[in-house]
């Protein structure tokens, strides 16, 4: 029911989901690169190290999810055909996709392999809470035609109890916010659950409790472009994530070994190089150079300071039930070096190229 001035109030999570997820919600009906690029569109080279990444750990297959139109699936497809591919999104299966690729809305019972969430856990739509005058931690509510908020209703007790581990805001002045993380904890637990052997692997622009936001992050995006986050299924809308809770979350549900560290020292490890060729290739074979030129500065963009190398990579391992043994995650991706910057841009996502 809308209130005497005809809007319609709701709080940021219900009006979320709506709006990304439902029937004509934001990620059914758009192209995600249309609004945004993820490292998956800068370079093939994000792909080929996740390949090698799989094969470091043995895993045969690799599920991708929040998989958008397919655009890592059909990257790792042409580098390794016989590798298993599996894509979970909730928009319908892209035209032209390798008919050995599996697409489904649903996350698979069970998964032996690695599974990569890119840019997943930030649109997992979040509550909102602010601290009101009275000291009282409020969910904040939010018109989906407008974006207009007020005060809602006290958090509840889960809430307040995952805000008082992990974002507290009691110490903070009225008006302090916090993004609640609860349902992306719940969602990457229930990820980990699913692994029966491998590794599960989260890559999302987030911070950590020593580091968290006092105005929160809500954003919205729409053709490359910060836009006010308004939930009416015109924009993207995404929050950056408490990694450091969703870690937690992952090790309660089993994970037998965790590594937080930075997109810039995985991808590193994983022999990703922005360097550029010498100078002498250009005399010698100069298209040679260019193509070389080019393709060292996609992957330097992949690891550069204050962008994409300033994402968080979450792996989180568990060791086979038949005897495998477990993940060397400091083997596979080095060791940790968590990212130094609070986010890696004001919006969190990187404009389309073009």
């Amino acid at each position: 029911m809308g209130d005497a001035n005809g809007r319609h109030w709701r709080t940021w999570r219900a009006a979320t989901e709506e709006a990304l997820y439902g029937a004509e919600g934001f990620f059914r009906t758009q192209a995600p690169a249309a609004h945004f690029r993820t490292s998956v569109h800068v370079s093939p080279a994000f792909a080929a190290a996740l390949l090698r990444l799989a094969r470091t750990v043995g895993a045969r297959t690799v599920v991708d999810v929040g998989a958008g139109r397919g655009e890592l699936l059909r990257a790792l497809h042409d580098l390794d055909p016989d590798l298993g591919l599996v894509g979970i999104e909730v928009a319908e299966r892209p035209a032209g996709l390798p008919a050995s690729v599996r697409w489904s809305a649903d996350l698979p019972d069970e998964v032996d392999g690695l599974l990569v969430a890119n840019e997943w856990l930030d649109n997992i739509a979040v509550d909102v809470a602010e601290l009101d005058d009275a000291r009282v931690t409020r969910l904040v509510e939010v018109d989906a035609a407008t974006g207009d908020e007020r005060l809602g209703a006290p958090a509840g007790e889960e809430d307040l109890a995952w805000l008082a581990e992990w974002w507290p805001l009691t110490d903070g002045p009225p008006g302090a916010r916090a993004e609640i993380g609860r349902p992306r904890d719940l969602a990457w637990a229930d990820v980990v659950r699913r692994l029966r052997s491998g590794l599960a692997l989260a890559v999302d622009y987030g911070h950590v409790r020593w580091r968290r936001p006092p105005a929160g992050t809500l954003r919205g995006y729409r053709s490359g472009r910060p836009v006010a986050p308004v939930p009416d299924r015109s924009c993207d809308i995404t929050a950056h994530v408490a990694v450091d809770a969703v870690a937690r979350a992952g090790e309660r549900a089993g994970a037998d070994e965790t590594l937080l560290t930075s997109q810039r020292a995985a991808l590193t490890a994983l022999g990703v190089d922005g360097a550029r060729p010498p100078l002498a290739l250009a005399g010698s074979d100069p298209v040679g150079y260019l193509g070389a030129l080019s393709r060292a500065g996609e992957a330097a963009e992949l690891v550069a300071p204050g962008g994409l190398g300033d994402f968080w990579w979450l792996a989180q391992a568990k060791a086979g039930s038949a005897g495998t043994g477990a993940v060397d995650l400091c083997q596979a991706l080095g060791e940790p070096d968590p990212p130094t910057a609070l986010s890696p841009s004001p919006s969190g996502r990187m404009p389309p190229s073009g």
